[in-house]
């Protein structure tokens, strides 16, 4: 499969300002509607086929602040699978790092917000997950093909 390449514009140093203000405002408008509005991705490979989003609840492994992130998920049995893409750039997201630092959380799905631990998927796991998570969203295999880093995938397992 061919990919497209990676756009120059993801080098920009405003990109970085304009995801975050999207992703407060994506947070602002899925927790007031319970996740009718952002509750599904319909951007990139989700205009035609829509993509379920959550709320990622993380804490700062250096700051201690808590912060929320808008992220694509799949439902592997009673289990969540995100994945740390960050669009295909070179550096894993910081919810990535934070996620290491401190694994037990919260995730918020529509209105439920769910106590979870995340792991990071071992290669066998990922294995498994990758064509799942392609599957979801075909826009993941190309930001694997845009970066040298393998993407990690990450299951979120409830929490009693």
């Amino acid at each position: 499969m061919t990919h497209p390449p990676r756009p120059a514009q993801l080098d920009s140093p405003l990109l970085p300002k304009l995801f975050s203000f999207a992703g407060r405002a994506h947070v602002r408008l899925y927790r007031w509607t319970g996740g009718r509005i952002g509750g599904l991705w319909r951007v990139g490979a989700g205009w035609r086929k829509p993509v379920p989003t959550l709320l990622l609840e993380h804490r700062g492994r250096k700051s201690g602040d808590l912060y929320t992130t808008p992220l694509l998920y799949l439902v592997d049995g009673a289990d969540t699978v995100i994945v740390a893409s960050q669009g295909g750039l070179p550096k894993h997201p910081q919810w990535y790092h934070n996620l290491r630092a401190e694994p037990d959380t919260h995730v918020q799905i529509r209105r439920d917000r769910v106590p979870v631990h995340a792991m990071v998927a071992d290669a066998e796991q990922r294995a498994r997950l990758w064509p799942l998570l392609v599957d979801l969203y075909a826009d993941f295999d190309t930001y694997q093909s845009w970066t040298e880093r393998e993407i990690p995938v990450l299951v979120l397992r409830p929490r009693a």
